[in-house]
């Protein structure tokens, strides 16, 4: 039986989603939970890794297991079993031709940015932060070039196992709330670190580094180098992974209204 579940967990007490020889991955405390409800080991395909410090409200996953339980048990009986920082939202059977990541249309990410000039003090590990004013127009200009199928590879970590670039944004939205900036995220995929360097980079238009017209010189180059540094993981959220209706999975948590509006 293949059954898919919807998570979500605080990256700050992980080193990220992939399993590590110390344990300290979300997918190791999810493999032990779920074991501990099935009665067998239970290995976890993801739609997509997260890196250290990198949160998800939407994550999806798949495991296949010999076991049946009740929906409750790989809910309720799972989250027993997980560390205060993990939750299962949602559970349920999906045939064996559903796969988290490659059935996946679409991923959906939120970049929380404090923009005042002190440091981030409650939302410590939850916000990335700026100390500089920024300009939001300039920003807001500059991500327009970025819808749209391109070559992202002037984002693209070194670490990147992609076969292709090539990525298509459907939605790259940013506005302010207060002192938190807002990056809205839609595409049918990431490469590694891709929306933390856009958001360095975008950065680097609003407090005046760059023009606007930067975003596209960038594009063109395909080039790395030519990028702002990667920007912190702190306010990066998994907010959604869509698929398509066939496979009738529930919708993904609401992003925190307070963020949200």
């Amino acid at each position: 039986m293949r059954i898919a579940l919807g998570l979500e967990y605080d990256g700050c007490g992980f080193c990220g989603w992939q399993s590590q020889s110390n344990g300290c991955g979300v997918q190791d405390a999810l493999q032990t939970a779920l074991a501990a409800i099935a009665g067998e080991p239970v290995n976890v395909i993801t739609a997509g890794r997260t890196d250290t410090g990198v949160h998800a409200i939407g994550q999806v996953v798949h495991f296949d297991t010999a076991a049946t339980r009740p929906e409750s048990a790989w809910i309720r009986g799972v989250n027993a079993h997980l560390p205060a920082g993990i939750a299962v939202n949602w559970a349920q059977p999906v045939t064996d031709e559903f796969h988290a990541r490659f059935s996946a249309v679409e991923r959906r990410y939120v970049y929380l940015l404090l923009n005042r000039p002190t440091r981030p003090g409650l939302l410590k590990g939850k916000v990335g932060w700026y100390h500089a004013p920024l300009d939001l127009a300039a920003m807001q200009n500059a991500a327009l070039a970025l819808i749209g199928e391109h070559d992202f590879s002037a984002f693209r970590s070194a670490e990147c196992q992609a076969k292709t670039p090539v990525k298509t944004l459907h939605e790259l939205s940013i506005r302010q709330n207060g002192e938190m900036m807002v990056f809205q995220l839609r595409g049918n995929a990431f490469l590694h670190h891709m929306v933390r360097n856009l958001v360095g980079s975008l950065v680097y238009i609003g407090k005046g580094k760059h023009p606007p017209a930067w975003m596209a010189e960038l594009l063109a180059r395909r080039d790395r180098k030519y990028a702002a540094p990667t920007f912190a993981p702190d306010g990066l959220y998994l907010t959604g992974v869509g698929y398509e209706a066939r496979w009738n999975l529930p919708e993904s948590a609401a992003f925190p209204l307070q963020f949200n509006s």
